[in-house]
């Protein structure tokens, strides 16, 4: 299945170019001309990556970005713009841009710049379990889209569990990865935590192995 494309670009010329280039390369593409075409058209569709030109009508890219990733939208951006300003660079990345390239560009570039972007979707997707999902870049959770808010031992607790999805985690090998030699546990310790983590996480089942450990079932 084609990866999609949003396009938004005001330039007609260049916009139908890169439909070309990107059709090519076996992208599937939707190119609009404004802002509040492109608004509309993440409403209708779902997309694998958005391509926007910063100075557009209606609604330029970055507050358009801005507010798709206030409405929980973490489609992969790439901004296309002729700005080489650091305040501009600055404002396309705080608003929640992936990538930026200045015009005129080379389109070998955008490519591979695209191809990268998918190249990590796929990565992060592989990190899935049912709907908890780790962002390694990060160092967070993910559950059903949101955030959790974790300490550092439960997000350590939650990873090690991850990483080893249906299979027991012994409570030594726990207590070794969790707390230092210096600082020492207890089985009601490790329990505390693998309760808050139920706790957080209802739809997911942690089993108890008694007198073993801790199993993460997907």
């Amino acid at each position: 299945m084609s990866n999609k494309i949003l396009l938004l670009e005001d330039d007609i010329l260049l916009g139908e170019s890169l439909v070309d280039l990107l059709e090519e390369s076996d992208f599937e593409v939707l190119h609009v001309t404004n802002g509040q075409s492109a608004l509309d058209a993440t409403f209708e569709g779902k997309f694998d990556i958005y391509i926007f030109d910063i100075n557009v009508p209606l609604i330029d890219g970055i507050t358009l970005l801005k507010e798709l990733r206030e409405a929980d939208d973490e489609t992969p951006t790439i901004f296309l713009t002729s700005h080489k300003e650091k305040g501009m660079l600055e404002k396309g990345f705080l608003s929640g841009g992936d990538d930026y390239i200045t015009k005129p560009f080379d389109t070998d570039e955008l490519l591979l710049r695209i191809n990268a972007l998918i190249k990590r979707i796929k990565k992060h997707k592989n990190k899935c379990i049912n709907a908890l999902c780790h962002d390694e870049i990060h160092q967070s959770f993910l559950y059903k889209g949101k955030e959790l808010d974790l300490s550092k031992k439960e997000y350590e607790l939650l990873l090690l569990l991850t990483l080893h999805v249906n299979n027991t985690v012994p409570k030594d090998l726990i207590i070794e990865e969790l707390w230092t030699r210096s600082k020492s546990s207890s089985d009601g310790a490790v329990r505390v935590y693998i309760n808050r983590l139920k706790q957080l996480l209802p739809e997911l089942e942690i089993q108890n192995i008694r007198g073993v450990g801790y199993k993460l079932v997907s």
